[in-house]
């Protein structure tokens, strides 16, 4: 069989992988309900995992992409057939075309983002609208959002817990709106223009009040930014784009289609369960998807946590395991890794495995299998470790467990197993028997260590670099 043929190979049976296995397995209960098929993908850490490219894979066997939460605060950056897509809005089932695409209430949307996003699909013709429905309830992310943005992160330098490192895309303020009260929802700006006008000059008035300079007192006739959305509200209502998702999903759902729920961001960004402050604005966890999607928590099938093989994250905040990027290791994962964020490109802060980290991922998440990226990344590198357990003045912390309050995270140790590294290409293997022996003891020892089991492997950056481990079917 050639290259070609073994890499089509690879890819049908990833897709197939532990979704149909998963789905295949549960039975119709005593009350007559059929199975749910929601499937969630999560990062699992503090984003930049390679959420997008399993996503892209799996979308190959599902009915619906639907997007749950953020903004164009995070991106997956996708590489099929030799071209790079960098999505940060749209769902990754748009690389599909027999794939339908949501975007949720819980996402904030920038429009100029969206539609720029959508020229790399279709170059400004628009064709690629037909392929993506936006809920009614979503929100509407205005300039004066990013505006205000920058404004709030640059009155917190100077103080003593300093800026938070955010994008600065407008999406903290942007959810702000929405629990004040006051946001512009789809349903407003595809309704009658009167109301767009009506809700978008009361927005601008609060925005003016209390944060001064960021927009003008009032709404004229001619403002810019109305004029603009009117042109994108044109473009969504000729296609019928804007529509009510949580019967969309219902009537998918009943029709026994299959969902792939994907989210922005990471668990350890959760507003809730992350290390806050440093954290994103919105519910990043599985339960951002049923209040995202406003799909009930019966429904959801299937969770599935996507590591990376190190640890990245970008912005300000605490790291246990992190390594300098100067030399050495550090210096490696930087480099090979391309880390680089897909939104801002910053330069990501890297570091070895934390497990602690993960098991709290996965106590909040309940991950049904775990997909490992980036493995390949790890080559070269002589001595690789992996941390196993925090400890705070010589006590070891309980399994699952992490800190709320930053003054403790701080404190703790961090404890490691080492591992001896390799030094040969993993980009060609296409089974877990394929690559180097001590490859293979990595990741057998993080399966351990994480007491869960790894379904997936990724060797690069292409749709077709990742193997399904063995047993899964």
């Amino acid at each position: 069989m050639d290259k070609t043929k073994v890499l089509a190979a690879g890819a049908a049976g990833l897709a197939a992988g532990l979704v149909v296995e998963r789905l295949r397995r549960k039975q119709k209960d005593v009350t007559g309900r059929h199975d749910a098929r929601v499937i969630v993908v999560l990062g699992a850490q503090w984003g930049d995992e390679g959420k997008g490219k399993l996503v892209d894979v799996l979308a190959g066997r599902a009915d619906v992409v639907a997007r749950f939460n953020g903004g164009a605060n995070a991106g997956h950056s996708l590489v099929v057939d030799g071209k790079t897509y960098a999505f940060h809005l749209l769902p990754c089932g748009m690389l599909r075309a027999d794939c339908e695409n949501v975007i949720g209430n819980g996402v904030v949307v920038h429009l100029p983002t969206l539609f720029e996003e959508l020229r790399q699909l279709d170059d400004g013709t628009d064709a690629s609208l037909e392929r993506l429905v936006v809920s009614s309830r979503a929100h509407v992310l205005l300039d004066a959002h990013r505006v205000i943005d920058g404004m709030i992160e640059d009155e917190k330098r100077g103080r003593s817990t300093g800026s938070l490192g955010t994008t600065k895309r407008g999406v903290g303020p942007a959810y702000a709106s929405k629990m004040n009260r006051n946001g512009l929802r789809f349903c407003d700006l595809v309704g009658p223009d009167d109301v767009l006008v009506e809700r978008l000059g009361a927005l601008r008035a609060f925005q003016h009040a209390h944060y001064r300079g960021c927009v003008p007192p009032t709404l004229e006739a001619d403002d810019e930014e109305l004029g603009k959305l009117r042109q994108f509200r044109d473009r969504l209502v000729a296609k019928n784009v804007v529509r009510d998702t949580v019967t969309l999903l219902r009537d998918r759902i009943a029709a026994n289609r299959t969902i792939l729920a994907e989210g922005a961001n990471a668990a350890l960004l959760d507003a809730d369960f992350g290390t806050y402050p440093y954290v994103t604005s919105s519910s990043t966890t599985v339960g951002g998807v049923c209040t995202g999607l406003g799909v009930p928590p019966s429904q959801v099938d299937c969770v599935i946590g996507v590591v990376k093989a190190y640890t990245t994250r970008v912005g300000a905040g605490p790291f246990p395991t992190e390594l300098g990027l100067d030399a050495g290791a550090g210096r490696h994962l930087s480099s090979v890794g391309h880390e680089y964020g897909t939104t801002t490109g910053r330069k990501r802060r890297c570091g070895w495995l934390d497990v602690p980290l993960l098991r709290y991922s996965h106590a909040v998440n309940g991950y049904d299998s775990i997909n490992l990226t980036k493995l390949d990344v790890l080559t070269g590198l002589d001595a690789l470790k992996i941390g196993v357990e925090y400890a705070i003045d010589g006590e070891v912390l309980p399994r699952g467990y992490m800190p709320a309050s930053l003054d403790e995270l701080a404190r703790v140790d961090v404890r490691y197993v080492e591992l001896p590294g390799w030094t040969e290409d993993l980009s060609l293997c296409r089974a877990f028997a394929d690559l180097p022996a001590n490859a293979r003891r990595y990741v057998r020892a993080v399966e351990e260590a994480l007491g869960g089991r790894i379904s997936w492997v990724g060797v690069g950056p292409g749709r077709d670099d990742m193997f399904v481990m063995p047993g899964v079917h």
